[in-house]
């Protein structure tokens, strides 16, 4: 991979920081993402639901109360952005499993969106029975099947190709790997590129552009910050995703490392559980940057309505105690009482990841039909005609 983007610099000059997160993530032939397993104790990162199958059950709990509050339409579709190994989507599908006298008149379905095929293979391994599964590779549906609870489950490599319809859209640490074009003040703004040091022939540096660059159009004009980031592959799925809530309904979930407007420098790398510079040895860790979600606030053009962030700790209230006291009570085995423990701990502690790991949804504004933009639970509570608080936002100003 270092030599592929020396030579890519040594072509064209200078890269931005987007189009090296790129190439290092998701080049098809040696892209980070596209031909391992990178999740888990023997990977570089573990994720929450790896942690504790919890998380994934109190996700399942809140699309449903969604869905319950929209009226329980006949037909949804659940759509996962980056699902990682299926773990997520899997414990999603146990509750509606044993839900399944409240969902027996929906016909469900589970949409993928995932670029990598390995991980696809393992999703697959995950969810599905083996000799249902059918491959396209030249389709936009490049995989289809029928889960293990018999759902018909299908994989696509972008989000466009996924069916317009009454959808649940999910992305668990999915826009916090999207490319990021970074910025400095100097005073005027210049964008960070990556350069070839000429001290050291096989190694890489930051440098700062000489001239304006396109996408310093995305910085706006009251920023106070001396450094930014701007990810315009996720304003652009933020407008796909309000679009099409705004049109056919259902919601966004979105969970990630995440900011609202206030951070400078957060791109890093992951190798091995361990911080690791992100100039060295491309390709073989994993490059991150915290979401705005002030930016995908402001991408949703006001077609739908946006709450959060929220910090997971607070979310979760929702029902995680209730959960957690269920599957203790039903647990024989002191090791998995001692996992069940440890993987709350890691959730809701405010020194791991309860305050470091925020929420943030998207809804169509008939899920809010009276003028006033504050959620009072209080008043809402009391009226006849108010509509169901949404789970884990309650206390929130919609935006």
């Amino acid at each position: 991979m270092l030599r592929h983007l020396q030579y890519k610099i040594k072509s064209t000059g200078p890269i931005t920081v987007a189009e090296y997160m790129k190439e290092v993530l998701t080049n098809p032939a040696k892209g980070y993402y596209v031909h391992r397993d990178m999740l888990g104790e023997k990977g570089d990162f573990i994720t929450s639901p790896e942690i504790s199958q919890i998380f994934g059950e109190l996700l399942g709990i809140w699309f449903i109360n969604e869905w319950m509050a929209a009226g329980k339409t006949s037909i949804f579709q659940l759509v996962e952005l980056g699902p990682g190994r299926g773990t997520l989507t899997g414990d999603i599908l146990r509750v509606f499993s044993q839900l399944g006298s409240v969902l027996r008149h929906s016909d469900i379905s589970i949409h993928l969106v995932e670029v990598s095929q390995k991980l696809s293979e393992i999703q697959a391994m995950t969810l599905t029975e083996k000799v249902l599964l059918e491959q396209n590779a030249g389709s936009s549906v490049y995989k289809k099947g029928v889960t293990k609870t018999r759902i018909p489950i299908s994989w696509y490599r972008d989000l466009q190709d996924v069916p317009k319809g009454y959808s649940f859209y999910l992305a668990h640490e999915f826009f916090d790997v999207l490319p990021v074009h970074k910025f400095q003040k100097t005073p005027g703004w210049r964008e960070v590129l990556i350069d070839i040091d000429p001290q050291v022939s096989d190694k890489l540096r930051f440098v700062l552009a000489p001239c304006a660059t396109p996408a310093e159009a995305f910085i706006q004009m009251d920023e106070t910050r001396d450094h930014v980031e701007v990810c315009p592959d996720a304003g652009v799925i933020i407008q796909e995703l309000s679009q099409r809530i705004s049109f056919t309904g259902g919601a966004a979930l979105i969970a990630d490392y995440c900011h609202d407007g206030t951070k400078t420098d957060t791109f890093r790398g992951f190798c091995g559980h361990k911080l690791h510079d992100v100039l060295i040895a491309p390709g073989t860790a994993d490059l991150t940057a915290d979401v705005d979600f002030s930016y995908l606030r402001r991408m949703t053009q006001r077609k739908v309505a946006s709450l959060g962030p929220i910090k997971q700790q607070t979310f979760f209230n929702m029902g995680i105690d209730v959960r957690l006291k269920v599957l203790l009570d039903n647990s024989d085995e002191p090791s998995a009482r001692q996992q069940l423990l440890q993987g709350y701990d890691m959730l809701m502690n405010p020194k791991k990841m309860g305050e470091r790991f925020n929420f943030f949804a998207l809804v169509p504004h008939q899920r809010f039909p009276y003028e006033s933009h504050q959620v009072n639970t209080h008043k809402s509570r009391k009226s006849k005609s108010s509509p169901t608080p949404v789970a884990g936002f309650d206390e929130l100003v919609w935006r």
